[in-house]
């Protein structure tokens, strides 16, 4: 592995460019077909340079360069949404990069899936500390079997399902099938968000990297540390090197230790965040400092809908502690564990005993979303126009907390009540 890294300092585009010779000189690309897997516009990185900078290193030499937007579950990105993100134009395509062709995933989409193998029940069980014990088929965009090898570019940052992003994440849930997704989702929504966001080896991150094991190619990964607009650090080598090395640096930059939690707390979306479905990162990343009891609010001016994808499942089973759904899931079992996973996470965790929910805290949307529908999902509300985010500011001595970009960075406790291990689950 390759790489460089600073707490302090940025790193210019020459490092990012020494870098990456460095690392592509170290492996036989020469002739090969590569595709690059990339994030979509919900991650903040300069994609900008990391496009430059690949495409001036590996177009000349390698037989394809190709560039595959993982998007998740997400919705498919325009040409022009796809030319932002990697900082070109339509006419950039043809005149300064014609070897390079861009695609988006498409999850929902049986044809353009392989099923590559299975994960067994007794495996998934032991993976999972007895909290899932069923049997997961793996399927992954089949594009991925015409070329030599995989290259993963992106972002490493705490996240809520998997315990930090990055890595082999970018193929699974990245360019992958319904039923791997949902099935690690929901295992991470069972650990709950607090125990393991922020924990570098979890459950997880075991499953997303076994299910890589059944890909016959070569994986390679550009693991990127974000810091404002810049990168703080980027390492090349496998997807689990990269990862393991950028996490570690996130892990420093990327998580603020509090002394106390808070009883209210503004949370404001970036524009990035165009859906509940991405914005929940709001509450993510922030519940470990939400007070019992207390109320976070996501300030989301700009957000109209729920999810493009996935909105009217979560209108039907609304947003809910964790426990609401494991006490019955028999009323549950068609809905898709991401979704659920989803609507506990936003919700945050709390207790259903004798058919009463108990959230420990409130979480109030003020968004476009209407009074009416937020009451239906199960959210509050406030009328986003209400709000004047300067006079949430310099509060923390009355108990109030507002962070005008919120998704990304962690907010943790010092003395953290939330125990961190993904052995234990209470869920009698």
């Amino acid at each position: 592995m390759v790489g460089k890294g600073s707490e302090t300092k940025l790193l210019t585009e020459s490092d990012i460019r020494a870098v990456c010779a460095e690392g592509f000189a170290q492996k036989d690309l020469t002739g090969k077909k590569v595709l690059a897997v990339i994030p979509d516009h919900s991650r903040t990185a300069p994609m900008d340079v990391m496009f430059r900078v690949v495409y001036d290193l590996l177009a000349n030499r390698t037989a394809a360069l190709d560039f595959l937007v993982a998007l998740g579950t997400h919705p498919a990105m325009t040409d022009a949404q796809i030319n932002e993100r990697v900082g070109i134009t339509q006419d950039d395509r043809a005149a300064r990069y014609p070897k390079a062709r861009f695609f988006n995933h498409d999850w929902k989409n049986p044809n353009q899936l392989r099923r590559i193998g299975t994960i067994p029940a007794e495996e998934v069980g032991r993976i999972s500390h007895g909290l899932m014990c069923t049997a997961v088929d793996v399927t992954i965009n089949k594009m991925v079997f015409d070329y030599d090898v995989l290259l993963i570019i992106g972002p490493t940052f705490p996240h809520e399902v998997v315990g930090f992003s990055g890595g082999n994440k970018y193929l699974f849930p990245g360019i992958a099938g319904q039923e791997i997704i949902d099935m690690f989702h929901w295992l991470g929504a069972l650990i709950t968000n607090p125990v393991i966001i922020g924990t570098k080896e979890t459950p997880v991150r075991q499953v997303v990297d076994r299910a890589v094991k059944f890909l016959p190619m070569e994986r390679l990964c550009l693991s990127l540390v974000v810091k404002g607009e810049g990168l703080a650090g980027l390492f090349f080598g496998t997807p689990e090197e990269a990862f393991s090395a950028a996490a570690d640096l996130s892990d420093k930059l990327h998580i603020t230790y509090l002394d106390r939690p808070f009883k209210r707390i503004l949370s404001c979306a970036p524009r990035m965040y165009d859906d509940i479905w991405t914005g929940g990162k709001c509450m993510y990343k922030l519940e470990p400092v939400l007070a019992d009891g207390g109320e976070l609010t996501i300030y989301a001016p700009h957000v109209t809908e729920i999810s493009v994808t996935h909105g009217a499942i979560i209108r039907r089973i609304g947003y809910h502690v964790r426990d609401y759904f494991l006490k019955q899931m028999d009323r549950f079992r068609d809905i898709p564990g991401g979704v659920m996973a989803h609507s506990t996470h936003v919700k945050g965790i709390g207790t259903f005993e004798h058919g009463v929910e108990r959230p420990r805290a409130n979480v109030v949307l003020a968004t476009q979303i209407p009074e009416e529908i937020c009451r239906e999902i199960n959210l509050g509300y406030c009328d986003p126009n209400s709000i004047r985010v300067d006079a949430w500011k310099d509060r923390e001595d009355e108990g109030v907390f507002c962070v005008p970009k919120a998704g990304e960075m962690l907010y943790r406790l010092k003395k953290d009540p939330f125990k961190k291990t993904a052995t234990v689950l209470n869920t009698d």
